[in-house]
This record gives structure tokens, C-alpha cells and sequence, in this order.
């Protein structure tokens, strides 16, 4: 895989697995981005590799939504998925985690990647449906804003 367009990280003290669960549930991704919307999926919790959801989005009074499937899900590792608007690839997202720079098991690296899968007819469609003509830039911004509200969660609920 090449390397991800747009790539953030931060350390949450929590276990692999605990952050693992959290970011494989994409229901719950509406709590932390300040993108996602609402997200539609036939079963809740922890998605395997082929399930497909639809994701919603909103950019101030601009609104869309998108077809997800997930390309890869590894306990304690790895959640991804690829993004797809009528047929036509949009992008890929992808969770890595890793142990922290401490060694431990009580913490985590979780560096959210991101792909730039458009063509130029996507990439004009984005601009005019979402409102964003730097997509890369508004999106490093989302993904701070994403992992900063995941490590509060996830650092605040009990053990």
C-alpha cells in the first residue's frame, strides 16, 4: 500500500484491543468527528472485513453520504475501509495501532490515515457537494479534531 495522503497520530492510554473495539465500530465515529454525521449498518459493534456501511457527512449547511466498505479489521491492529460515492472510489481510511514509545500494554499509538482515491470528476463532485476544495488540508484538521475526541473518551471510561 502506498503511503496515505494524510496521516495523524496520537498516543491513548488505553490497551490496543480497547482502541481496536472503539474504531472498528463505525457507529461510533459520530462522536468523535466533527464530519460524520450518522452512519448506517445492518449489525452494531465490530465490523469484519467485506461488511459494508453508509456513512453521512455534513460540512456547515452542505450534507452527504457514502458507501463504506471494510477492507481490513485486525484485533488490536489495524481497521480500514474504502469509501465509494455512486460506484466511483472517494478514498481510504485506516486505524493502525501500534504499542507506545513506553513498551507497554496500557497504551497505544493510533495513527488515522487517509487516501485520496478520486479521479478529477470525484475530486470537482467533492468540492461542489462538499464545500472543501483543499480536501487534504480540511482533513488533517477533522482527524486532530477525531483522534483528540477518541483519546478523551476512551482515557475517561473506566478500566
Amino acid at each position: 500500500m502506498s503511503s496515505p495522503d494524510v496521516s495523524v497520530r496520537t498516543t491513548i492510554r488505553r490497551p490496543a484491543e480497547d482502541v481496536w473495539r472503539a474504531v472498528a465500530d463505525p457507529s461510533r465515529i459520530v462522536s468523535w468527528s466533527p464530519e460524520a454525521s450518522g452512519v448506517r449498518v445492518e449489525a452494531t459493534g465490530v465490523l469484519p472485513v467485506g461488511a459494508v456501511f453508509s456513512g453521512s457527512n455534513r460540512n456547515g449547511l452542505f450534507r452527504w453520504s457514502t458507501t463504506c466498505r471494510v477492507i481490513e479489521s485486525t484485533p488490536g491492529e489495524a481497521f480500514a475501509f474504502d469509501v465509494s460515492f455512486q460506484g466511483m472510489a472517494v478514498s481510504r481510511w485506516r486505524y493502525a495501532l501500534s504499542r507506545s514509545d513506553d513498551g507497554t500494554d496500557a497504551a497505544c499509538t493510533v495513527e488515522e490515515q487517509w487516501w485520496d482515491r478520486r479521479g478529477l470528476p470525484m475530486k470537482v463532485m467533492g468540492i461542489v457537494g462538499t464545500g472543501v476544495a483543499d480536501r487534504a488540508a480540511h482533513n488533517e484538521r477533522t482527524m486532530r479534531a477525531t483522534l483528540d475526541a477518541l483519546r478523551a473518551e476512551l482515557e475517561a471510561a473506566p478500566d
